[in-house]
C-alpha cells in the first residue's frame, strides 16, 4: 500500500493512506491549498513523498501481548 506526505522547507507532514487525505492536511503545514473546484495546488518548493508502507510486524498485530 502506498502512503503519502508533503514536505516544505520547515515542515514535514504525517504519512497518510490516501493522496486526498495528504492534500487535505497539507493546508495545516502550509504546503498548499485546495482551489474552489477541488484541485490541490502545492506551493513552490513543496515536495510530495510517496513510499510503500512496510508490512506490519507479527508481534504488533497480536493484541494479547
Amino acid at each position: 500500500m502506498t502512503v503519502y506526505r508533503y514536505l516544505t522547507r520547515t515542515r514535514i507532514g504525517k504519512w497518510y493512506a490516501s493522496l486526498a487525505d495528504a492534500q487535505r492536511q497539507a493546508n495545516a503545514i502550509g504546503a498548499g491549498f485546495t482551489e474552489p473546484n477541488g484541485d490541490f495546488v502545492a506551493y513552490r518548493g513543496t515536495i510530495l513523498e510517496m513510499r510503500e508502507k512496510p508490512p506490519q510486524r507479527e508481534w504488533a498485530r497480536r493484541k494479547d501481548q
